[in-house]
């Protein structure tokens, strides 16, 4: 197989990718609009790898990564938890969520159960079942963040957990601020 990760290295040792370089080259108007573009491409690159073993994790044991997401925030929070909350939570829509629990109920792993607040509302909550299937993630979950950031310190996963947060509430602020504006002609 071609290995499709053939990263060069800039004068500082710092990793680059030469072909996602020519590319956004087009795309910036200078040096520091070229790194920021870098910089999203490879935000993607670790987002795709990081999906890849969790996935890779999970599905191993029948559960998607969208199920597992949902599985650890419901094995987490100790009660039922609404539709609408796990999709808030999880940024996807109550549609998505609703498919996963309805997944996760059939495997045993979550049920449906009434909202004692709300009579026409129904919560979903972890099984036993469910917490037993975490407890046996664990352990191979942590074995493969340890091997995706073998060679990071400490300080380089806060820093790169506070840039990732960062680049997010930019994101989030810039949604709002198109929301506040509506779009352009």
């Amino acid at each position: 197989m071609n290995d499709v990760h053939n990263y060069g290295h800039d004068e500082d040792g710092t990793l680059y990718d030469p072909r996602v370089r020519e590319a956004m080259a087009r795309f910036a108007e200078d040096g520091d609009q070229l790194l920021a573009f870098e910089a999203g491409a490879a935000v993607r690159t670790a987002y795709h790898s990081v999906e890849r073993v969790r996935a890779q994790g999970s599905e191993g044991r029948g559960v998607s990564a969208g199920a597992l997401d949902l599985l650890i925030r419901l094995g987490a929070a100790g009660q039922g938890i609404s539709i609408g909350d796990l999709a808030r939570a999880a940024g996807v829509s109550s549609r998505n969520v609703t498919g996963l629990v309805d997944t996760l109920e059939r495997d045993g792993l979550v049920r449906r159960v009434p909202d004692p607040e709300d009579r026409r509302s129904v919560l979903a909550e972890i099984t036993a079942e469910g917490q037993a299937w975490i407890e046996a993630f664990r352990q191979p979950a942590r074995m493969a963040m340890r091997a995706m950031f073998q060679g990071f310190t400490p300080d380089d996963l806060v820093t790169f957990r506070d840039l990732c947060l960062r680049l997010a509430a930019n994101q989030h602020r810039l949604t709002g601020h198109l929301r506040q504006t509506g779009p352009r002609s």
